[in-house]
């Protein structure tokens, strides 16, 4: 939000104005950066903003607004919060909240806002998991704190062993139906969960547009049943923590910096896993990077991209610089059979 001092009629009155953000008017530049969700009508970027770090009450406001508006005006309508994301616990949604009223409350329409519940959030038996009450009564929390009527895509955040599937996708079928989420998604779910959970939506007439899982060079998991399931039902993949929380950029190539995640008491990435062998990792593949004319963290995204069944890659970001580069991963020149080979033998040894 930006305050202007305006002068009224008479010269010694004076108005203080706010105003909205001002977009970038070049953001849709490149159409192909909007990619399709699956077999819906849903388009997401090809590289999304998540809101897990750098936003929560702890951290700095004005940089998680500069972050979010840098986002925007680059093309990235996609703003992927939880419930749960913070720290504490739903103040990046609080955060999110502000920075729609303040600054793109006017371009709403625009944006793709999702959010998720699957999570510890409160005390008791119906404060986590996938019950329909906790997941509804988490949802109206949500747009609670970001003061909207509803959000675009809601998400199971994991799946629940005690709870019926049937329940859990019935409350996002409720959502839907409500009118307070457009589309349904479902996060963190195995390949079989993920096939039924797909199939249980479908009845309920409310399809499952969107999985989200954990892919990157480091953790592949997807990449053995997932990817596939995704690609056999027709829905999108977005998936986060493509740069491994930090690690696949060129902070870690000296070590841990004292204001990287690595260092900080509060994160889930966590010293012990910046050991001396995934440094030589990260330093190898930042050699790959270099002849192919870009940093680690650009060749890092636009490796989970060049899967077709990747929708989009959920970036984090601490400050507004680490933007651009990412962005511009998703029109990174295609990896040739050799460096794909050469990515294996480097993630293999």
């Amino acid at each position: 939000m930006v305050l202007w001092l305006l002068p009224l009629a008479n010269p010694s009155d004076f108005r203080l104005i706010a105003l909205m953000h001002l977009a970038c008017p070049s953001r849709y530049a490149d159409l192909s950066f909007q990619a399709r969700c699956g077999n819906s009508g849903l388009h997401l970027p090809k590289i999304s903003l998540g809101l897990w770090h750098n936003f929560g009450s702890v951290d700095d406001a004005e940089n998680a607004r500069a972050i979010a508006l840098r986002a925007f005006d680059l093309g990235v309508t996609h703003f992927d919060l939880a419930n749960n994301y913070g720290p504490v616990p739903g103040s990046a949604e609080e955060t999110f909240g502000r920075i729609l009223r303040e600054d793109l409350g006017d371009y709403r329409d625009e944006l793709i806002i999702s959010t998720k519940a699957g999570y510890t959030m409160w005390p008791g038996p119906h404060g986590d998991f996938g019950s329909r009450k906790y997941l509804l009564a988490s949802l109206d929390q949500s747009l609670m704190r970001m003061g909207i009527p509803y959000v675009d895509i809601f998400y199971s955040h994991r799946r629940d062993p005690n709870t019926p599937m049937e329940e859990t996708m019935g409350a996002l079928a409720t959502a839907v139906k409500s009118g307070k989420a457009l589309y349904a998604a479902i996060s963190n779910y195995s390949p079989e969960d993920t096939a039924r959970a797909c199939a249980i939506l479908h009845e309920l007439g409310t399809p499952c547009v969107v999985h989200q899982p954990k892919y990157s060079m480091f953790e592949r998991t997807p990449e053995r049943g997932l990817l596939d399931v995704v690609g056999r039902e027709e829905i999108g993949a977005a998936v986060f923590s493509p740069l491994a929380q930090g690690l696949l950029t060129d902070r870690y190539l000296q070590g841990i910096p004292s204001n990287a995640r690595a260092a900080k008491p509060n994160g889930f990435l966590k010293r012990d896993d910046v050991n001396e062998a995934k440094l030589a990792k990260i330093r190898a593949l930042a050699g790959l990077a270099a002849e192919r004319g870009q940093p680690l963290a650009s060749m890092a995204i636009a490796w989970v991209l060049r899967d077709p069944r990747v929708t989009s890659a959920i970036i984090g970001a601490s400050k507004t610089s680490q933007l651009d580069p990412c962005v511009a991963a998703a029109s990174s020149a295609p990896f040739t059979t050799e460096e794909l080979e050469r990515i294996d033998a480097i993630l293999a040894d």
